[in-house]
């Protein structure tokens, strides 16, 4: 049996303002998102996302809130992704370019939502507003959304059981 890929994705939320970095090099290259990647062994879930957002962008995260739980399947991968998706209100730090992000800042009414992954505009919107979500895509290639759920939940503990495939 193949294990789920397990990874992080962090936004930095301001009052109107979402911190986005342009992927330089690798996985989603050329898209704008948020900061995060894989969790080591030996890791928790949050000290991976902590450690990919100051890797990624110099900020260290004050408190982690768990928003959501999206899974990725991509046809012809045997690996489903695992995304566990967190918003940050309390950081220190300054961005920084990285050799694998550009960060920078984008009014919540500004998005560019054209320049993402295509599912973005689906869930973003809810972790804007602090919503709890998890979620399924079904990815061809990755410019096409063969199939998606995307649920709005009342409790964190239940994202995981709510995304299983």
């Amino acid at each position: 049996m193949v294990r789920n890929k397990l990874l992080t994705l962090v936004f930095i939320q301001e009052p109107e303002r979402l911190l986005l970095g342009l992927k330089k090099r690798g996985f989603g290259a050329g898209k704008w998102n948020g900061f995060g990647g894989k969790v080591q062994a030996g890791e928790t879930i949050e000290d991976g996302a902590k450690r990919e957002l100051l890797e990624e962008s110099g900020l260290r995260a004050e408190a982690l809130e768990k928003l959501g739980l999206l899974m990725f399947e991509f046809v012809g991968e045997p690996q489903l992704l695992e995304v566990h998706v967190f918003s940050v209100k309390q950081f220190s730090g300054t961005p920084v370019e990285t050799e694998e992000m550009r960060p920078q800042w984008y009014c919540t009414d500004n998005i560019p939502y054209d320049k993402m992954w295509l599912d973005d505009k689906m869930w973003i919107p809810l972790l804007l507003r602090g919503a709890k979500f998890s979620g399924y895509f079904k990815f061809e290639g990755h410019d096409k959304i063969l199939y998606h759920t995307l649920t709005e939940v009342d409790d964190v503990s239940c994202l995981e059981a709510q995304t299983k495939v």
